[in-house]
């Protein structure tokens, strides 16, 4: 059987605070993706009058870049 070498094991409290950090890197991406396509809707349907088209095309813009950006968090490890 092959052993795990002694860098591949993490003590206890370190898995659970890597485990809470990539948790927190999920959650944060979601809502900056989100936030940010719903701001620069807001922006440019207040300069271009368009109102809530803009809103509504970044808005999706966003979810798709939050989406997007889970998949390659989860193929990092």
């Amino acid at each position: 059987m092959h052993k795990q070498h002694k860098k591949d094991q993490k003590p206890n409290g370190t898995k659970t605070l890597y485990a809470f950090t990539y948790i927190s890197q999920i959650g944060l991406t979601i809502v900056a993706s989100i936030l940010v396509g719903v701001l620069m809707g807001k922006l440019l349907d207040h300069l271009l009058g368009t109102q809530p088209i803009m809103l509504l095309v970044f808005s999706m813009l966003g979810v798709g870049a939050s989406i997007k950006s889970l998949f390659d968090l989860s193929g990092e490890k």
